[in-house]
């Protein structure tokens, strides 16, 4: 008889760590929806952010690593946005770009992963891209990003359509139950993509230019979608120092190629730009790599901003 209740306390405490732990599972098969359903989004920037929420509609939570007026390439994770990012229902971002993220990823456990770098073909560019005849790479999609090709595909519209059809593939593969409107939200965004490409290519048509200066190698899949020439002072890095020689070759062709401006960026640091295009006695102006919007964004999405960037550039190209 004495024993009785002391089977009974223990039983009932094995009932209590039984239950914790049907919390624990139940918290886990709950894991990456937030408390009213939604499937928990996690973008790297804001490229990824704005595909995530275009094609995910009422249906996602978006939370973007990248804060706005942070430099994507300098970006570093706290321990908590870490463990967010394990919690998410899908990822979407670009291998390649930040390694922080890179990292993360890699050790999230989240199945359901849109990598942009293997959803379109991705090239190695330097300080110059030439439209008119230079591509390198080979002609098919990589399995992932690999040292020294460039990342900003978002840049060209066409290039992002075809990222945008990969994010909605993830997005339906994590959420069957809205499958449909995923489809159709796409659907809509690549309109626009489509849409935007059309302007591009009409807009730059006629010029008395091909080649603008730009403070890094962000351009160069718009330079070559278009026929432009882009020459950038530093490489893919925005923070790299361009060498003297750089500088003595941008001098040269500034005045070979009638460039009339020389462009600088919201994020990065202007200073060597304006400097050059104060030796040359040129014009400058922003074109934003879209890389995050902040309060000076000459536009406050991709759309906006691109229609900015495709006004400057048709500016300083003289276009008719």
């Amino acid at each position: 008889m004495n024993v009785r209740p002391h089977i009974s306390r223990a039983a009932v405490a094995g009932a209590a760590v039984l239950g914790l732990l049907g919390l624990s599972a139940c918290s886990t098969t709950a894991s990456g929806r937030t408390d009213d359903g939604k499937l928990k989004v996690a973008a790297s920037f804001y490229p990824m952010q704005f595909l995530a929420e275009q094609i995910g509609g009422s249906h996602v939570e978006v939370s973007n690593l990248t804060k706005p007026g942070v430099e994507p390439h300098d970006l570093t994770l706290t321990p908590k946005q870490t463990g967010q990012l394990s919690e998410s229902g899908a990822i979407v971002y670009l291998k390649g770009l930040q390694p922080a993220v890179d990292d993360a990823v890699a050790q999230s456990g989240v199945q359901h992963i849109a990598d942009a770098a293997k959803l379109t073909r991705m090239e190695t560019h330097g300080p110059e891209v030439d439209g008119h005849h230079h591509t390198t790479g080979d002609n098919h999609a990589h399995s992932e990003s690999e040292p020294g090709q460039d990342p900003h595909i978002w840049l060209d519209p066409v290039k992002f359509a075809e990222v945008a059809k990969g994010v909605n593939t993830t997005l339906a593969e994590a959420d069957p139950k809205h499958k449909a409107d995923y489809q159709k939200n796409t659907d809509a965004l690549v309109k626009k993509l489509d849409a935007l490409n059309k302007e591009f290519a009409d807009g730059l048509k006629n010029r008395a230019s091909d080649t603008f200066i730009t403070t890094h190698a962000a351009f160069g899949y718009l330079a070559e979608r278009y026929g432009l020439t882009e020459e950038a002072i530093s490489g893919l890095d925005p923070e790299s120092e361009p060498s003297a020689n750089r500088i003595k070759d941008l001098h040269t062709l500034a005045q070979e190629h009638h460039v009339s401006t020389v462009f600088f960026e919201t994020l990065a640091n202007p200073a060597t730009a304006k400097t050059l295009a104060g030796d040359l006695h040129l014009k400058t102006d922003v074109l934003d790599p879209l890389e995050g919007i902040t309060d000076k964004s000459r536009g406050k999405d991709y759309f906006s901003v691109q229609r900015a960037n495709l006004a400057a550039l048709q500016k300083a190209l003289g276009t008719k």
